[in-house]
């Protein structure tokens, strides 16, 4: 079904700034680890400031493309949508874990500093300077101290509205960071 099989790069105008765009190939169920040339595909989406996912609305019901398009570049450390957590984190040569929070640790459960010490030594680190400035989970400590994550902006673009009813555009209009459009009649397209 995928149209797109090697990178098409493009560039268009707009507001007196140029934009340039790459269509890639569409990224299926399993390509994090590889399937379907997905390393190649995902690693060009790392390097993008912006990432526009065009999905079906007609069939996104019985399909779950979003979700596992979401699945697939998390696992390889792309979030979309998201901020960077506010923790600063910097391994030291001696002196142990200097711990401090700005604000209640909820997700890290009754001992917080207990957790990140656990999670520092399974990364071999035992002499740290680590400062929350937000309740943070154990996987955004994590993607704090691997440093690779990349987070994008992220815009949702369902094609093919015509073919669902007004409440469905309706209710995937009203989801964050999306538009809804159609191609074929010329909806929701500027000119």
């Amino acid at each position: 079904e995928f149209t797109t099989l090697t990178c098409i790069p493009g560039v268009i105008y707009y507001n007196d700034t140029k934009v340039q765009l790459l269509d890639l190939p569409g990224i299926i169920e399993g390509a994090a680890h590889g399937v379907g040339r997905g390393r190649q595909v995902i690693a060009v989406a790392k390097s993008a400031d912006l990432v526009f996912i065009m999905l079906d609305a007609f069939r996104e019901n019985d399909t779950g493309h979003k979700a596992i398009l979401e699945r697939e570049l998390d696992t390889v450390g792309i979030r979309l949508n998201k901020e960077p957590p506010d923790i600063y984190f910097k391994p030291k040569k001696g002196g142990g874990l200097s711990f401090n929070s700005t604000c209640r640790l909820t997700k890290l459960g009754p001992d917080p500093q207990k957790i990140v010490q656990q999670i520092l030594q399974e990364y071999k680190i035992h002499n740290a300077e680590v400062l929350f400035r937000e309740d943070a989970s154990v996987d955004e400590f994590i993607d704090v101290i691997e440093g690779n994550r990349k987070y994008v902006k992220c815009i949702y673009v369902y094609n093919k509205a015509d073919m669902i009813t007004m409440e469905e555009v309706d209710e995937l209009s009203r989801q964050p960071d999306t538009a809804v459009i159609s191609c074929n009649m010329q909806l929701g397209l500027d000119r």
